[in-house]
Formats: C-alpha cells, structure tokens, sequence
C-alpha cells in the first residue's frame, strides 16, 4: 500500500476511534417495565428478542443483548426520521422517551440468540467473510468490520452495535442501505464510506460470516457492565 492509499485508510480508522470515544448519555431504563412496554415489539423481533432471518425478504434484527444505548439511539432515530422503516417508525412513535429507556435495557440484558443466513455459505465466501470482518481489504479501501465494532464483533459502546451472531438477511439489508444512500444514521457517515467501497458479493460474504459466529461473553451495556 502506498502512502496515499494509507492515508485514506487511516482517515477511516481515526474517525472510528473519534466516533467511539464519544459516547452519550443514555436515561436509564426498566427492565421489568421495558418488557411490559416490548409487548408490542415481539411480532417481528420475537419474544427472546431474537428476530427474524428472511431470505428475499425484511430480515428483523436480533435485539437480545445489544447496547441499550444504541437501542435508545436507534428508536429516536426512527421517531424524529432521521432512520427510515416504513415498518418500525409506526411502532417507535408509540414509545414515549422513558419507555424506549426501558424497552432497551430490557432487550439489552436478555441472553444472546444465534443468528441464520450464513449456514449455506461456501468455504470461499465465509474466508472472504472473515478477511474483511478481521483485515479489511487495504487495496479496496475497506476499513476491517472489527476496527469499529471490536475484536469478535461484540460491538463498541453506544455508536457500533454488536454484529457477531446477528441475522445475515439484516446485516446485508443494512449495509446496502448504507451503500445506496437510504441510511445515514451512523457517526461520520462511516458506514457509508465503507459500504461503498464493497461490492455486493462482498456484502453477502461479510454479513454470512458474522452470523455464522457465536458470542462467548456476556452482553454489557452502555456502562460497561455485564448484563445480570
């Protein structure tokens, strides 16, 4: 790699780094009130929080131990149109701000659940999965997966959810929003940048390799902490 191709790439790793330092304070939620208030939410994304895998059609991302901050981020996104779902902006702007506050902390601390769509996957795509997931491709200008969501893809505070063990149908569907300017929600439009730089084979390959893998910790929160 050249210096001006490192340097384009470096641009990339310190906006992640900037963007993960910079964490917001989250009202914090309760749990017990957040699974009253998810009543609703369990249609699609089920009552493990598990969701849903869809091939060919609107995959429902796992909610089950993700960061409550990034669940309360999300939500308000949706309320004030800044994310776009025709789907959840009905469901989110039923929420007042207290209950998306308990809604996440009720999802964020529920076991994680394995994830489908990568169980198809050939060798070769899962290798290609796993080369961008872990190094990038320097010579395409893709930043690796783990750069902003952490080693494993267990996810990096409140801005980088965890990607490891979620569905491949949203993985994908989220990263050719990114690609086609339909979601921009994301610190620095970093996802942006990169899916662009991703063609749709690579797409596929990422999205089946991380939900063929498995999370070995428990989910934490915003704080930090283990999920009790």
């Amino acid at each position: 790699m050249n210096k001006k191709q490192w340097g384009k790439v470096s641009v990339l790793i310190s906006a992640c780094l900037a963007a993960g330092a910079a964490f917001a304070e989250v009202q914090e939620g309760d749990a017990q009130r957040g699974q009253a208030a998810a009543a609703t939410c369990t249609a699609c994304h089920q009552a493990n929080g598990g969701g849903m895998n869809i091939p060919g059609g609107e995959s429902w991302p796992r909610l089950a131990g993700l960061d409550a901050g990034y669940i309360v981020k999300q939500l308000h996104d949706f309320k004030e149109g800044r994310r776009q779902n025709a789907s959840m902006m009905p469901f989110a702007n039923m929420l007042s701000d207290e209950q998306i506050a308990d809604v996440a902390a009720y999802y964020s601390q529920m076991p994680i659940t394995p994830a489908q769509g990568g169980e198809s996957a050939s060798e070769a795509v899962l290798a290609r999965g796993q080369q961008l997931a872990e190094r990038g491709d320097w010579d395409a200008y893709i930043v690796s997966c783990k750069s902003c969501h952490g080693p494993g893809g267990n996810g990096a505070g409140s801005d980088f959810p965890a990607i490891t063990s979620q569905h491949a149908g949203y993985i994908s569907s989220q990263l050719l929003a990114w690609k086609n300017d339909e979601r921009s929600n994301d610190p620095q439009n970093l996802m942006g940048a990169i899916a662009k730089r991703m063609s749709e084979e690579d797409i596929q390959a990422v999205s089946a390799w991380y939900a063929t893998q498995t999370v070995s910790e428990q989910p934490v929160n915003s704080a930090g902490e283990a999920a009790q």
